[in-house]
């Protein structure tokens, strides 16, 4: 449980190395676990079930796969192209991609995002909006319908979005009803929309779905992706990115 709460995710063939042990008896173990309310068993290994409603806050996730990350970010960055209205979501990950945002040519920035807001403040060729609304403690993200609302008035060319869980059956997922809300009206107000997350996301269910893979153009994400789930990705119609 340990490692499953400090990792984030439980890969069966990793566990059965390290171990020394049979995957038969990693299974049986995690099967157990999961009986007692503490995983929840995905593709290939299992996830601590706080992930799938607890939400830590950004100091926390700022410690978590900090190098892929930061590839993730530069990748990100590299896809903007000719974008001049681009909506960045809540997150340490967005944040990374705004700290790494220095645009050649005038750029709006849209958030719900206070950190985001305060790293791009005064940044040469970036005019900076927050979409207003109640703040999350956690991630300190506008939410609800003021949010919402401000969004509904938007045309934006690109949304870089976030999200606390992937699985190709439920697609993009959060904890909670308000954020996943906010995602659908950044998106529904964008001409193109990116995913962004590491590799851990995938496979984990969190308890609102908000988007599937098919709704966003492409998935950018660490080079631990598998090739499984990188080929079932582009069936689903999303180009895949493993930074």
């Amino acid at each position: 449980m340990e490692r499953a709460r400090e990792s984030g995710r439980l890969d069966v063939a990793e566990l059965s190395e390290e171990l020394h042990l049979a995957p038969e008896t990693i299974r049986r173990d995690l099967n157990d676990l999961e009986r007692q309310g503490l995983l929840r068993r995905v593709y290939g290994g299992a996830v601590p079930v706080e992930r799938l409603s607890f939400e830590s806050g950004l100091a926390w996730r700022a410690t978590r796969h900090p190098e892929e990350k930061q590839r993730i970010a530069a990748a990100a960055v590299e896809h903007i192209g000719n974008a001049e209205a681009i909506y960045i979501d809540e997150g340490n990950l967005p944040q990374l991609i705004a700290e790494r945002l220095h645009p050649a040519h005038p750029m709006t920035v849209v958030t719900g995002a206070l950190p985001i807001a305060i790293v791009l403040a005064g940044r040469p060729n970036v005019d900076v909006m927050v979409i207003g609304g109640r703040i999350r403690s956690k991630t300190f993200g506008c939410i609800d319908h003021w949010a919402i609302n401000t969004l509904r008035s938007l045309v934006l060319d690109l949304a870089f979005i976030g999200t606390n869980g992937i699985t190709f059956e439920h697609g993009a997922t959060v904890p909670d009803g308000a954020i996943a809300a906010v995602k659908t009206a950044a998106m529904l107000a964008s001409r193109r929309r990116i995913l962004i997350a590491d590799s851990t996301k995938m496979g984990a269910d969190s308890f609102v779905s908000f988007a599937q893979l098919r709704d966003f153009e492409r998935f950018i994400t660490d080079s631990n992706l598998s090739d499984e789930s990188a080929l079932r990705a582009e069936s689903a119609g999303v180009e895949v990115t493993r930074a």
